[in-house]
């Protein structure tokens, strides 16, 4: 049952309304859920897009906007402030450093994060308030549409080795678009710097089973990107290791002991073809491929096992 559905089934009448009291009482329940809800809008340079992500914001019905600003220079801050939301000027380092800042403020249960370039569609903020009553996390999936094909192909890379290295499937871990529960992030630690903190935020909630994700559709950028493709992708590409291994070392180990099988099949099969076709049997390369095999099969079952006691816990 969502919140919406929840707060549908406390206000149900004894008796059947008319249509239009029907209309206006899911009006009233999704007016009492969007409040609920704190968008922040975290900005750097983002002045040809700001003023048209705040208004659709509203159109959608969500009051709660809060812009964190890095300290721009081409007025994004002024635009922002111009319409009328809440803003706030980051402290910290990338980021971690913006979600950081706007948690100090916020007094709703829920607060989401969107990025301030025009990419995301407000409406599917409902898509990832629907979830609330079973995650504290919830991801939207970005459509593929509009994405190149480098980052289409670093995304994937990213997502599919920390659905690994957690036990978990998700498609779109660097997904700038998330719902999270307010009480549960303040507990959170961040201290990944650039754009790996939506990485960290992810794998905390991973560990605690808590994570999900939902399709939402993806935009053309309004500006510059801010993104450099090979050097923040091998930043986070590290920071999925580092995170795997604070979060998950088991997995992490038995899956980096597993790749030992590698070496074990070139080993064995070198020894096998020298003995057919050379009638040479190399005794210690034979018992050194035959460990390592051990090693890895062992250590692909402890990965399985652990994987799968996450699954069913």
């Amino acid at each position: 049952m969502t919140l919406l559905d929840s707060l549908r089934t406390s206000a149900k009448p004894s008796t059947a309304p008319a249509l239009d009291m029907k209309i206006d009482t899911e009006q009233i329940l999704a007016k009492i859920v969007k409040d609920q809800v704190t968008v922040v809008v975290p900005t750097l340079n983002e002045a040809e897009a700001i003023s048209q992500v705040i208004q659709e914001l509203r159109k959608e019905g969500y009051h709660n906007i809060l812009v964190v600003d890095g300290y721009s220079t081409d007025r994004t801050d002024r635009i922002a402030f111009g319409n009328g939301v809440k803003l706030a000027y980051q402290h910290g380092i990338g980021k971690a450093g913006g979600v950081k800042t706007a948690l100090e403020p916020i007094k709703t249960p829920f607060i989401v994060f969107m990025d301030g370039d025009g990419t995301y569609d407000p409406k599917d903020i409902w898509r990832l308030v629907n979830h609330t009553d079973h995650y504290v996390h919830v991801i939207g999936a970005r459509d593929r549409r509009n994405i190149d094909r480098v980052h289409r192909f670093g995304n994937w890379s990213i997502s599919h080795l920390f659905s690994l290295l957690f036990g978990m499937k998700e498609s779109d871990v660097c997904s700038g678009m998330y719902l999270l529960e307010t009480d549960v992030a303040r507990r959170y630690t961040l201290e990944e710097p650039g754009f790996a903190a939506e990485i960290e935020l992810a794998a905390q909630s991973a560990s605690a089973e808590q994570l999900t994700e939902v399709p939402v559709s993806y935009r053309r950028r309004t500006g510059v990107k801010k993104l450099d493709t090979w050097r923040d992708g091998r930043a986070i590409i590290s920071a999925v290791f580092r995170l795997a291994w604070k979060y998950n070392p088991l997995l992490l180990c038995a899956g980096l002991g597993g790749l030992s099988v590698v070496p074990a099949g070139l080993i064995l099969s070198w020894v096998a073809l020298e003995h057919l076709t050379m009638a040479v049997w190399h005794q210690g390369w034979a018992l050194l491929g035959g460990i390592l095999l051990i090693l890895g099969t062992q250590a692909l079952t402890l990965a399985g096992i652990s994987s799968r006691i996450r699954r069913d816990d």
